[in-house]
This record gives structure tokens, sequence and C-alpha cells, in this order.
């Protein structure tokens, strides 16, 4: 009986083992970028924000709160958000990587997670811009955008992502 589970044992042991890895590799990178306010990445992340608002029309300044290791965006000279490391998406990110590698399916893998990486990191920058934006002219919507609809558009990609790896890929029968 135990045969009969075998391959769906290997896939869970293979993405529990993934994602154990990545959570810590990448709590030991937060640590060594404990007393210096917020991570590189997530720096970049909030610069890459500021670059689009601006291009939007968004006069956007960014006032680095290192202590208190968040970033606070500035739009209209109000403060409209902050950026927090939980804001760089990169707990869902590796949940999403150790799915992906949990059903490895040699080079493809890595091209269509370096792929979705891309437009994971493209969709929450546009995310936090959107938020950004509805904080500063449409404020009274802001809680609602930032606890549910802008949470689904980042897990709704990821799951979207996940059915086209899984139907187009993983499942795909090597032999057609």
């Amino acid at each position: 009986m135990l045969k009969d589970f075998k391959p769906v044992l290997g896939i869970l042991l293979r993405f529990i083992i993934i994602y154990l890895v990545l959570l810590f590799a990448y709590q030991f990178y937060l640590n060594s970028f404990k007393d210096s306010g917020l991570d590189p990445y997530s720096r970049m992340i909030a610069d890459h924000v500021r670059i689009v608002q601006e291009t939007l029309g968004f006069k956007t300044l960014l006032y680095d709160d290192v202590p208190k290791q968040q970033i606070w965006f500035y739009i209209r000279t109000t403060a409209v958000s902050r950026m927090v490391e939980g804001c760089n998406a990169i707990s869902v990110l590796i949940l999403f990587l150790a799915f992906i590698f949990a059903f490895y399916k040699g080079t493809k893998t890595f091209v269509f997670a370096g792929i979705s990486l891309l437009l994971l990191y493209v969709m929450n920058v546009l995310r936090i811009v959107g938020l950004n934006i509805i904080n500063s002219d449409y404020s009274s919507y802001g809680k609602m955008a930032h606890d549910y609809f802008f949470p689904a558009v980042i897990y709704g990609s990821v799951v979207v992502l996940w059915l086209v790896w899984i139907k187009f890929y993983a499942l795909k029968n090597e032999n057609s």
C-alpha cells in the first residue's frame, strides 16, 4: 500500500525540504542586515515603486527609518504607506519556488521559475504602487485594499502560475 503513495510522498518531502532550506537561507539573509535597517532587496523594491509612481505622475519621496527597519512612501509631502520586510513578498516566492521545484522537470523548471519570479516581482511592485495611489487619493479604501484586494492579487497570481506549471509542465506526459 505504501508503494502507491511513494510518488506523492516524494513530492511532499521535496517540497518540505526545499521550503525549509529557502526559509532558513532567507532568515540568515535578514539577520545579516538587522542593524542596517531594511534589507537591500526590500530597498530595491521601494525604489522601483518610487520610479513607477513618478512615471505615473505621483511625485514620491522615500524616508528611510533605519531603527524601525522600514521605508516611508511620501506622495505630495504626505506619508501614504510604509515598506517593511513583509511587503517584499519573499515568503510568497519561497512557497511558490518550493511548490514548483517539488514537481521538478529538469531545465524547464528553472526557466519557468525564473520567468515566474520576474512576473511576480512586477506584480508585487504594481501592488505596492496601487496601494500607495489608493492611500493617497482614495484613503477611505486603503484598509480594504491592503487587507483584501492586493493580497488577492499577489496570491491569485501565484495560484495561476502554479496551475499553469501543473497543467502544462509538471503533469504533461513526456512521451507525447
